[in-house]
């Protein structure tokens, strides 16, 4: 057994509580106060330890499928074999294309990229060519306000008070994108993103109510988000650009989606998909009209890997900071966000581990 063998492979659910200046937002149809998700601790035979994150909608699914699968196929091999992880996604394949399975692979995915960098001493923009930008700008995204004008406007101002210079919004109305733009003013770029408001007849008309607050991108605007002809045709119809990408089922959907020119932005979940799949689109973007910005709703390893992703592709894009009062910010001390900007931590690995208040103490759930 070399030093390299992976011996351990933990998942860890983390619940962070959360403050959005308003009642709790609702989540199948309860109040949500809590932001989910999962560290993936991955150990070494010579005590090397890297953090990943997976999305985690429910930690007993996600635990069991790192217990009963991911742990078993991974320990004992090696954690620079560049053929684990695809051959881990090939034999678990018939459990499904996305879900938590693929969610896991995502996490154990950036821990293995974690290692490489701290194996070599280096951040893991290193290991992608380097960095293309000391700092990265962020966008303050706030959560759903249901088209609330007077918490829209406190929020936003709110936020630019803070320092922050772009706002994405999580609504549906063109009277709530105006409510945020009353607050801005006209130079802020402002982003809406729908989750998936709209049947393809039904989007024309709603962006088209929106277009005199000038969204700066729409973006999720169809359901189902998977019909990729309903969204070129909505592209063709509409004034404004259009994003997707977080609820893609796999990486091959945005590959085909910038290889067909259909949208101009897409937004690749590295907790999702994996970092791997992440960077591949990134550079799939090279020298096409899209341009790769990661979706970033959460604020673990996952956050710093899309950082790296964001510092080291060759389009310049914003970093997503979900606009919210945490009962704790992970990597507050040691990534922190100035007056909006986040610089790139040099340090190696992701540049940063999780603080053991988050890993181990009273927001492990």
């Amino acid at each position: 057994m070399s030093a390299n063998t992976i011996v351990s492979v933990d998942c860890i659910p983390m619940r962070l509580p959360f403050f959005h200046w308003s009642p709790p937002p609702l989540f199948a149809g309860r109040p949500r106060d809590k932001l989910d998700s999962a560290l993936v601790r991955v150990q070494t035979q010579d005590g090397a330890v890297a953090w990943g994150e997976s999305y985690c909608v429910e930690p007993r699914a996600l635990q069991a499928v790192f217990e009963t699968l991911i742990a078993p196929l991974a320990c004992g091999k090696d954690a620079a074999d560049q053929t684990l992880l695809p051959l881990m996604q090939r034999t678990l394949h018939n459990l499904g294309r996305s879900g938590p399975v693929v969610h896991a692979l995502a996490g154990l995915d950036i821990a293995l990229w974690d290692l490489r960098a701290k194996r070599e001493g280096v951040p893991l923009y290193a290991l992608l060519g380097g960095k293309r930008r000391d700092r990265v700008r962020a966008y303050a995204s706030l959560l759903q306000y249901y088209g609330d004008a007077q918490r829209l406007h406190e929020v936003v101002t709110r936020a630019l008070d803070e320092g922050y210079t772009e706002i994405k919004l999580h609504e549906r109305t063109a009277d709530a994108l105006g409510a945020a733009r009353g607050a801005a003013g006209p130079q802020v770029p402002i982003m809406v993103d729908t989750n998936c408001a709209w049947l393809p007849a039904e989007a024309p008309a709603a962006i088209a109510a929106m277009m005199p607050h000038a969204p700066f991108w729409i973006e999720e605007p169809l359901w189902p988000p998977e019909d990729d002809q309903a969204l070129m045709q909505l592209g063709r119809q509409c004034e404004v650009p259009l994003a997707v990408g977080e609820n893609a089922s796999s990486a091959y959907a945005l590959t085909r989606l910038i290889e067909q020119d259909a949208v101009q932005y897409v937004q690749p979940s590295v907790i999702k998909l994996g970092f791997t799949a992440a960077w591949g689109l990134a550079q799939q973007c090279q020298g096409t009209s899209v341009r790769c910005t990661p979706q970033v709703a959460f604020f673990g390893p996952g956050y710093l890997a899309s950082l790296h992703l964001i510092a080291a592709q060759q389009d310049e894009v914003s970093l997503e900071r979900l606009y919210v009062e945490l009962a704790h910010v992970p990597y507050g001390d040691t990534v922190p966000i100035k007056d909006g900007w986040v610089a790139v931590p040099d340090a190696p690995g992701l540049g940063a581990d999780p603080e053991q208040a988050l890993a181990q103490g009273q927001y492990r759930q």
